[in-house]
């Protein structure tokens, strides 16, 4: 009896700790955000615990109700729901797939378990739903940042050259042609300086809503950096060849973007085309060229496009390369002045000489200031070297000033950006204390050029160094923006007449009487004048009879190294 009643108890206690223990898996399974199902293939029994009713508003009560999930499951994802929960094999590792919920942005993810029993007979099978909705949110935008530029929405850099590369495997496969067009809006800094950096991301994103227009399968846009995009196109024939897709641009770019607070703004661009596989075999050099084409269309000028040529790559080539050689010319002492005579036309006297840069590079070779001054005045060191052109042609000055007992004038070439820097004034009157300088020994020559910018502080430098006694000198007039009007205003005490009117002064009469004209024109001003350019006697007498003051050029002497203008000074003693 006491056995009996001692088994009554416990199977009293264990169905009591089976019962709290099936409370406890109940309330994890209702406090989780999940949904399951529990079915015994012994009896078909189906349990649903958790949050069922939040996922599928329906009851099951036998496995053939879980047909009526796919009411409730968009239609793309109904095979391989099914292949989840239809799964009838023995394992404890689960399969999963994502399917999304009819009409409503919810993903859910399905698992499903079948366990065998100890024969190895399916025994359960447990079904599991989960929200993932915020996991696929952020997958979502995290994938979307992966490929999409998040400005403009447009493809992303390494995404575009990712699906490029594709591009061309297929063209090389299929021998077909890909065409890259790289696009820059002209002067965008002036946007974001004139208007601030929000309206002028806002012009970026106008421009590339109206780029993406343009895409299909065909073509593809992608903005690469601040005011540059790339269009690249498979096949370029027809509406989508280069020259009706830039014509189309050129469409919209004629008429204003309007902005915030109906702001208008007008752009240009260039751009510069290159093509697979005439300029490059692979993504990277495609693009690249394409970008150097554009180089050479902005330096061309406003709205302009550039197709590839070998030369433009080679000369783009040599470009960096004189620009890497620039970086250790000054350290390694390569540079060197070369001076040309300036002759006193009417007594012949050496009236003095001008200071030329010339470099010598490692081998030996001179490189002609044609090719690097103006790279020298893009990347900035032009203003290095432009102290050490003033500072050496100050030492030279003062050293035949002692030596020979003369004293000439020593002009010297200032750069526009040189002559802008804040501390030029007062460095080169540093320069003239440090070597005992005259002021006016030295004559400064700008061009035009440095006019155009800030026309008012210029001019407060040119009065700032004439007020120290140096001589300024207007380079190069009869090019460029040159105007009679202006030289009115200019405080300057020279003016050189540019070597295209000495050219044809002899053989051209409309030059002979604009060159006479400048001449007595600048005299009654009280400036002295110099022509530069005299190659032939010709020209010297011609020159000589219309009173020019000065001459320079070679047929008096061509610019010459510091020992041969010191064999001129010591026969002039």
């Amino acid at each position: 009896m006491n056995d009996l009643r001692y088994q009554v108890d416990y199977l009293t206690a264990m169905n009591k700790k089976l019962s709290d223990s099936e409370k406890m898996y109940r309330m994890v399974c209702d406090m989780s955000s999940c949904a399951y199902l529990y079915y015994s293939y012994k009896d078909g029994q189906i349990t649903l615990l958790g949050n069922w009713q939040e996922f599928f508003p329906m009851d099951i009560r036998h496995i053939q109700d879980l047909e009526r999930i796919f009411e409730y499951i968009e239609e793309e994802d109904a095979e391989r729901l099914g292949a989840v929960i239809h799964s009838e094999t023995p394992s404890t590792e689960k399969i999963s797939c994502e399917c999304k919920l009819r009409g409503k942005k919810r993903w859910l993810e399905c698992e499903t378990v079948v366990m065998p029993d100890e024969e190895g007979a399916l025994a359960s099978k447990v079904i599991k739903f989960r929200d993932i909705s915020r996991f696929k949110q952020q997958n979502d935008e995290l994938t979307y940042m992966a490929y999409y530029d998040m400005l403009t929405g447009l493809y992303n850099r390494n995404y575009f050259v990712g699906r490029l590369t594709d591009w061309l495997e297929k063209a090389k496969k299929e021998q077909s042609v890909v065409s890259v067009m790289f696009i820059d809006i002209d002067d965008f800094r002036k946007v974001n300086d004139g208007m601030g950096m929000i309206m002028g991301d806002e012009l970026i994103q106008a421009f590339g809503q109206f780029l993406r227009e343009l895409c299909s399968d065909y073509v593809m846009v992608s903005h690469f950096n601040s005011d540059t995009y790339c269009i690249a196109i498979y096949d370029p024939c027809g509406t989508r060849s280069v020259d009706a897709i830039y014509k189309t641009i050129q469409e919209r770019i004629a008429k204003p973007f309007v902005l915030t607070g109906h702001k208008e703004i007008e752009i240009t661009i260039c751009v510069g085309v290159a093509e697979y596989p005439e300029s490059a075999d692979n993504a990277i050099a495609l693009i690249n060229n394409a970008e150097i084409v554009l180089f050479k269309a902005k330096s061309i000028g406003s709205n302009e496009i550039q197709y590839f040529d070998a030369p433009i790559i080679h000369d783009f080539l040599h470009h960096v390369q004189i620009e890497n050689m620039l970086k250790g010319a000054m350290s390694q002492n390569q540079f060197l002045l070369f001076y040309q005579p300036q002759y006193d036309v009417a007594s012949g006297k050496l009236r003095g000489v001008e200071a030329l840069i010339r470099w010598r590079d490692e081998n030996g070779k001179l490189i002609s200031p044609a090719e690097f001054i103006p790279i020298a005045e893009k990347n900035g060191s032009i203003v290095s070297i432009g102290a050490w052109v003033v500072e050496e042609a100050f030492r030279t000055c003062a050293e035949w000033r002692d030596k020979y007992g003369v004293r000439l004038i020593m002009s010297i070439n200032i750069s526009a950006i040189q002559y802008k820097s804040k501390n030029f004034v007062s460095n080169v009157i540093s320069l003239m204390e440090k070597y005992e300088i005259t002021p006016n020994e030295i004559e400064f020559e700008i061009t035009e050029s440095v006019l155009i910018d800030d026309f008012s502080e210029v001019i407060e430098k040119m009065n700032l160094l004439r007020e120290y006694g140096i001589r300024v000198s207007l380079d190069d007039f009869g090019t460029g923006f040159s105007s009679l009007s202006y030289l009115k205003g200019l405080p300057i005490d020279t003016l050189k007449i540019d070597k295209s009117f000495i050219d044809t002064v002899i053989t051209d009469d409309s030059t002979r009487i604009i060159t006479e004209s400048i001449v007595s024109m600048v005299k009654r001003l009280g400036f002295e004048t110099v022509a530069e350019g005299v190659e032939t006697e010709a020209q010297y007498e011609y020159l000589r009879d219309i009173q020019c003051d000065n001459i320079e050029g070679f047929y008096l002497g061509r610019p010459m190294p510091k020992d041969e203008v010191e064999q001129i000074l010591t026969a002039q003693i």
